[in-house]
């Protein structure tokens, strides 16, 4: 195989990536919208649609170790392999994520909303917004944009301590609405893994670009 085809086929793997995280993307704000309007109907498709993002995952995996097996990669085209094949996991864990939330719809039914959804969907739309930078980051091979992705995590996990401590006090304040509050915390957790699985994709690209793996943020909450 030529060099030129062999770059087609990655470059076909990472349209295959893009793809899976556009997926992913729709499931964390259709899984987030679902429970603002308590639209159960949405949020079992969101569920259901799980396994598409499942099987996007375990095609471009195939298709990653086609090409290792039967091309014999050199180290720089190896590592390129392998990080996306990180970020696929990543990205799987993602999609489960917001199956998660969609499942919390389900689960909290008609009952009245605790409070007005706010800060939840501000990191619905931060997380988004992170992982899309990343991807496009891991394309340009920019190890500085992920450098500053990953600082940006801190900004999901103040407003998950936000969330925390609002939902806490109805809680003290009114033990019947407990069981809903605990709902919601369970949300604004499966949104702030969301984001650190971004901050997981980040530190892979500076690996991809510089070659040396590190933990590049360590939260201050």
């Amino acid at each position: 195989m030529t060099r030129e085809i062999f770059q087609s086929h990655i470059k076909e793997l990472e349209q295959d990536m893009i793809s899976m995280s556009e997926m992913v993307i729709k499931a964390i704000n259709h899984s987030v919208e679902a429970l603002k309007t308590q639209n159960i109907e949405e949020a079992k498709k969101i569920v259901a649609n799980g396994a598409l993002i499942n099987k996007k995952r375990w095609d471009i995996e195939e298709k990653c170790i086609a090409l290792i097996a039967t091309q014999q990669p050199v180290a720089s085209d190896l590592r390129d392999i392998i990080i996306i094949l990180n970020i696929i996991t990543d990205l799987e864990r993602m999609g489960d994520h917001a199956g998660g939330i969609a499942k919390i719809t389900i689960k909290y039914g008609n009952e009245p909303l605790v409070k007005p959804l706010i800060d939840i969907p501000r990191m619905a739309e931060k997380t988004t917004d992170m992982l899309k930078r990343s991807i496009d980051a891991f394309i340009k091979r920019n190890a500085n944009v992920a450098r500053a992705i990953c600082n940006e995590d801190d900004e999901i996990d103040a407003l998950y301590n936000q969330v925390y401590r609002e939902l806490l006090t109805f809680m003290l304040e009114d033990p019947r609405v407990i069981t809903r509050a605990t709902y919601l915390l369970w949300v604004a957790h499966n949104l702030e893994r969301i984001a650190d699985r971004v901050t997981n994709i980040c530190e892979r690209i500076v690996f991809l670009v510089t070659g040396t793996m590190k933990e590049i943020n360590v939260s201050k909450y």
